[in-house]
């Protein structure tokens, strides 16, 4: 359950990559030799590497591997230390001491739909009761993706490809953030009010939530950037959309202290980049930031 719990963390701030196609070349600036980027989505299967145009002649053209962090780090002891603690509520407070018992009913439907059972289990709430809102709210989202048939298997992941392949091949593998940033960005940057806000959105909007990501899912694997920003910037029009600063802690701050640390990066060896491809497209994604800094960012076809 921790693995999965991590891994769908990883996976609330990923999408794909831009214009019909995922793998970008970065060049000039001074390289000698290009680096590429490529956009993933966490949940997708190691498989889909074989789709993407000129993926693995890059993956051959490059010395070193970067991810968003390094994946082998993420199931140590340490790292499932934190992640526990992150993911539970303060002291002895448990989920239906932070909501109503009318929201406790909603979540409690809304469980019995998605997953067949809810809080009223006692197995269900020992495991579950004492999550908060934010980490209850991932949970809900795979187990969703899991029900409409869709496979998963954090062993075999699309993200875990990249690294292991480097791994096999002697080469550098690193990290462009720690795990312990990563559970700061998604599990402590809100307030529980928020959190539980945001949880009661999942609930009563699922409808809307599963199109989203249904979209979402759809666009990536027709590696069409384009149609997954589409998805991503629906919006309800109310306070269940992430708020300015909200998106700015997930997305927008860390593309730009990538952009800090990928250039010393590509000058030391060619590097191939696997982020969550959310972070490419957009004004304030790491794509344009590369040409904003001179480089030449091409797309692989």
């Amino acid at each position: 359950m921790k693995k999965i719990l991590f891994t769908l963390a990883l996976a609330a701030i990923a999408s794909l990559s831009a214009s019909a196609q995922l793998l970008y070349k970065i060049s000039g600036k001074g390289l000698t030799a290009p680096s590429y980027i490529v956009g993933t989505y966490h949940l997708a299967d190691a498989s889909f590497v074989d789709s993407i145009p000129g993926m693995r002649q890059a993956m051959a053209d490059c010395q070193q591997v970067y991810g968003e962090l390094m994946m082998n780090e993420l199931f140590a002891p340490d790292s499932l230390a934190l992640l526990q603690q992150a993911m539970m509520l303060p002291g002895e407070m448990t989920l239906d001491s932070l909501l109503t018992a009318d929201e406790m009913n909603r979540v409690n439907s809304y469980m019995r739909k998605t997953i067949g059972l809810d809080m009223t289990n006692p197995q269900v709430a020992q495991q579950m009761g004492k999550m908060t809102p934010q980490a209850l709210s991932l949970v809900f989202s795979i187990f969703s993706y899991l029900k409409k048939g869709e496979k998963f298997d954090p062993t075999n992941g699309f993200d875990n490809y990249f690294q292991k392949e480097a791994h096999a091949q002697g080469k550098t593998v690193g990290g462009l953030e720690t795990m312990a940033f990563q559970i700061k960005a998604l599990y402590e940057g809100k307030s529980l009010e928020r959190q539980k806000e945001l949880l009661m959105c999942q609930v009563d909007n699922s409808v809307f939530m599963d199109e989203m990501a249904d979209r979402i899912v759809k666009a990536f694997y027709a590696q069409d950037l384009d149609g997954v920003k589409e998805a991503m910037d629906m919006k309800l029009h109310n306070s269940c959309d992430n708020m300015p600063e909200e998106d700015a802690q997930l997305v927008d701050n860390r593309n730009a202290d990538w952009l800090t640390k990928m250039p010393a990066l590509m000058a030391q060896k060619p590097t191939l980049f696997a982020v969550g491809a959310a972070h490419l497209p957009g004004e304030k994604g790491v794509l344009n930031l590369l040409r904003q800094a001179g480089y030449t960012v091409e797309g692989v076809k």
